[in-house]
This record gives C-alpha cells, sequence and structure tokens, in this order.
C-alpha cells in the first residue's frame, strides 16, 4: 500500500543572530507565538527554560502544537539557534515559521533542512532537500575573502 507523505519536519539553523533575541526570552516566546499564528497552527501547551548566568548562556523553548511541535535552542556565544519544526497539518505553513524568526533572530545566514517523514511510497525522503540563505553582508564579507585567499596564493 502507498502512501502519502505524513510529515514534514523542517530543521533551521540560524548563524549570526542578534545577541538580544538569544538570550531574552519574552523576544524568544512572542517570535514562537507570531511564527505559530503565521503559519495557520495551534498551540497546545508552552514550555520553556533559562539556563543560568542568565545573558551569558542560552534558552530553550517548546511549543507543543495540535499539528505537530516547534522546538529552539540558543547558543549565544556562538550567535545560533537550532530550531526545529515538525508538522503533519496540510493547512499549514510552516515556511512561513521560518519567515517570521528570521524577523525576530535577526541572522545572517539560514540554513533550512526539508525532510519529508513517513513517505512509505518513495526512498526521496531519505535525501532531504536543504537551502541556505545569507544577508547581502555576509556574501561581501564571504566574497571577499575568498578572492583575497586567492591572490595571496597566486604570488
Amino acid at each position: 500500500m502507498i502512501m502519502g507523505i505524513i510529515s514534514r519536519h523542517l530543521t533551521i539553523d540560524m548563524y549570526g543572530c542578534s545577541f538580544e533575541g538569544l538570550t531574552t526570552m519574552e523576544i524568544l516566546k512572542q517570535a514562537i507565538l507570531t511564527a505559530i499564528a503565521e503559519s495557520n497552527m495551534t498551540l497546545l501547551e508552552f514550555t520553556e527554560h533559562q539556563f543560568q548566568p542568565q545573558g551569558l548562556t542560552g534558552l530553550a523553548a517548546l511549543a507543543l502544537l495540535a499539528e505537530g511541535h516547534m522546538s529552539i535552542h540558543t547558543f549565544p556565544d556562538k550567535g545560533y539557534a537550532a530550531i526545529d519544526l515538525f508538522n503533519y497539518s496540510d493547512a499549514s505553513q510552516p515556511d512561513n515559521a521560518s519567515k517570521v524568526l528570521k524577523k525576530f533572530l535577526k541572522p545572517e545566514k539560514i540554513k533550512i533542512t526539508n525532510i519529508k517523514r513517513g513517505d512509505f511510497g518513495s526512498i526521496s525522503d531519505m535525501k532531504p532537500k536543504i537551502r541556505v540563505t545569507s544577508t547581502p553582508i555576509r556574501r561581501v564579507r564571504d566574497t571577499s575573502a575568498k578572492v583575497f585567499k586567492f591572490l595571496s596564493r597566486s604570488k
């Protein structure tokens, strides 16, 4: 018996995020609640934890949804946020969540991996689709570094 995809699992890596967004629970909670609303999902329960000492260590937040779950772990010392969004509703729009979270956390670079879960009719779910985006300043900085490295090698 061949079935369709049961669910989607987005893993979102955000690099170079704003320090304030990674260390302030009120900002992170507002980001999650807005992302849930903009994605047409329903919050069932929300739990959060602020590691100590506050401001130096990260945050963890978990939203249990009627359509799946969302979790975020922040690492302020690395400017990094790890986000998981598991969704099994055709009516919701999980891609909207990444756009909202980007506005709140202000990353320089984002890597989104889209995994199809429960695709019984195909092995294509074994190879996730990955999308990487960078801010223009980050791209210029990376390009400049590559050019400088190339020019210094040719001497």
